[in-house]
């Protein structure tokens, strides 16, 4: 595929493609797209260069330090806010230039922002939700990046109760479009397992 032409991949990971058929979605999973070289490199980079903060919100009234750090970044008049927080962006750097690139030759989209997470062990988590905010427009395009240790990705259809699993892997991309994020929530869960850092980066355009 000329997507992969200018890009030097490990034997042992060769990009994968994998379409999920799920009602109400539009999702596709591509694998090794950052080399095993490229994503060690930009895993580090971020934890050691991105302005990581740690909100609180508010859980049966009591105000609490979210269970991982983020950060946001991106045109510098695109703000963005959701439960109750609001991120004004940091302009772009040199990694994330680089990597919102890749998703966009994937996206075939151009991205406004990018959301981060920083996931630094199994503890870290992100709870049921939607990217569904207004901000984003009615069918929003969301590219989902993921450096380091591999995490379960759960969905759950809003009618219908549906579970689904996705491993999200070192260097893939999670695309999701359509009405996905109208009937599917999502979250990251708590692990008791012995975890290292993960970090995932939600590419999405601010209207």
């Amino acid at each position: 595929m000329d997507l992969f032409s200018n890009t030097e991949f490990d034997n042992s990971s060769d990009p994968k493609i994998i379409h999920y058929d799920l009602p109400d979605a539009d999702m596709i999973l591509f694998e090794n797209i950052f080399s095993n070289k490229e994503s060690q490199n930009l895993h580090q980079n971020l934890i050691d260069h991105i302005q990581w903060r740690q909100d609180k919100i508010k859980i049966f009234g009591k105000l609490i330090d979210q269970p991982r750090l983020t950060a946001f970044y991106g045109d510098t008049d695109k703000e963005y806010s959701y439960s109750g927080i609001v991120m004004k962006p940091i302009d772009w750097n040199e990694d994330l230039l680089f990597i919102k690139n890749r998703v966009e030759e994937i996206a075939k989209i151009n991205f406004t922002s990018v959301l981060l997470n920083y996931y630094r062990d199994g503890k870290d988590s992100m709870g049921w939700h939607s990217d569904d905010e207004k901000e984003l427009g009615q069918n929003p395009v969301i590219g989902s990046v993921s450096f380091g240790e591999s995490r379960v990705f759960q969905m759950r259809h809003k009618i219908r109760k549906e579970r689904v699993d996705i491993p999200l892997t070192n260097g893939s991309i999670l695309l999701m479009r359509g009405a996905t994020q109208h009937f599917w929530q999502h979250q990251i869960p708590k692990s008791s397992k012995q975890l290292q850092s993960r970090i995932n980066l939600t590419f999405r355009n601010i209207q």
